[in-house]
């Protein structure tokens, strides 16, 4: 292993730094690539910003997507629950109008009842109670989710168990959700689209940024278990793992 300079060459070249929500570093050089969903989320949500006077955008990362919503409505709110990421936010989107607030507690977010006609949610965690109350009457709630089995391929050749805090997350709890506190779900959607690793850097580097699918995840930890994904890559060309998503389109 320590004689393969090639892994060791992709294993130093994911030491680069993440920030912000921006897989580019993999993602635009063509090492990561994602299967196409069935929907597109930005395509569902601009017709819905466009007619909206007052929006929030849960879980804004380094507010790269919102930024791209423009021109906004009024008034205009983001909330970002990783700290890492809220200057980021905040630097971004501050300039645009936007409003950012650092948020760890689903069921207190810091906004009054009925406050939003428009409530965004990409990958974040959310209270469907605390969505109806700082919703307007007739106001729409728009989320796609990652389901509890996403990549799971990636545990089972590391050797280590699906993070259980995550693999109750399904598509039919979620919609029962709301429809249990009267809540309308108009539209909603599964999907298992294939994410490819066409080398073992990229690997690193996505585990790196999302440390919830491998908790504790150290190179040095899950080095044997990373050359045989390696030599895996070497062999067949790709690694491919199989996402988890979910979408809905809630209104009150």
């Amino acid at each position: 292993m320590k004689d393969d300079l090639l892994f060791q060459s992709y294993i130093e070249d994911a030491k680069q730094p993440f920030t912000g929500w921006d897989f580019s570093f993999v993602s635009d050089t063509g090492r990561l690539q994602t299967e196409l969903l069935p929907w597109s989320y930005g395509s569902l949500v601009l017709p819905h910003v466009r007619a909206s006077s007052a929006m929030l955008d849960m879980g804004t990362g380094g507010g790269e997507f919102l930024s791209k919503l423009q021109p906004f409505p009024q008034t205009v709110h983001a909330t970002e629950g990783y700290a890492p990421n809220v200057p980021i936010a905040r630097k971004r989107l501050e300039p645009l109008g936007v409003t950012v607030s650092e948020v760890q507690d689903d069921e207190q977010l810091p906004f009054e009842d009925d406050q939003f006609d428009l409530i965004l949610n990409r990958h974040e965690a959310y209270s469907p109670s605390e969505i109806r109350r700082i919703l307007k009457d007739g106001g729409t709630f728009i989320t796609q989710q990652v389901g509890g089995d996403d990549c799971h391929q990636i545990n089972d050749a590391l050797g280590v168990p699906v993070n259980e805090e995550f693999t109750h997350w399904k598509w039919e709890q979620a919609v029962q959700d709301f429809q249990d506190i009267d809540m309308e779900v108009s539209f909603s959607q599964e999907a298992f689209p294939v994410q490819r690793f066409y080398d073992i850097g990229a690997l690193v580097y996505y585990l790196k940024a999302i440390p919830w699918q491998v908790p504790g995840f150290e190179i040095d930890r899950y080095l044997d278990e990373l050359y045989s994904i390696h030599q895996r890559i070497q062999e067949h060309g790709y690694f491919d793992v199989q996402q988890h998503r979910f979408i809905l389109i809630a209104t009150l």
